[in-house]
């Protein structure tokens, strides 16, 4: 079997996984993106990322009822913080793959990969 992004990514105690850019950017397979920052945030100097869903944090537990919780699942924000929040309400609701990306959207334009503005 291939490996995972969930694989490649670190044990975090709240339940979910810490992933660096890196690995994101390196990785090509299928991954769910999951931006939790505000609708005006991915208008701003940080930019999106290609493909991310946006839902902002206060709507992740209700949005969530829908998803697998058997697919892979990267959550965004701009420094890592509210993502990590979303991840661990994810993981304690029973998705299995859940990522947060380290160091959130500035981590990501710091090692200067692609970002849609």
């Amino acid at each position: 079997m291939m490996s995972t992004l969930h694989d490649q990514a670190t044990p975090n105690a709240a339940g979910y996984r810490d992933l660096a850019p890196s690995r994101l950017a390196a990785f090509t397979g299928h991954v769910r993106l999951v931006d939790v920052r505000e609708p005006m945030e991915l208008q701003g100097e940080l930019g999106r990322m290609a493909g991310a869903e946006n839902v902002p944090l206060a709507m992740v537990e209700q949005a969530s009822r829908s998803w697998n919780k058997d697919d892979e699942l990267v959550v965004i924000c701009r420094s890592g913080a509210r993502s990590g929040r979303a991840a661990a309400s994810l993981a304690a609701s029973g998705f299995r793959r859940v990522m947060n990306l380290e160091g959130g959207m500035l981590a990501w334009n710091a090692a200067h990969l692609p970002v849609e503005r």
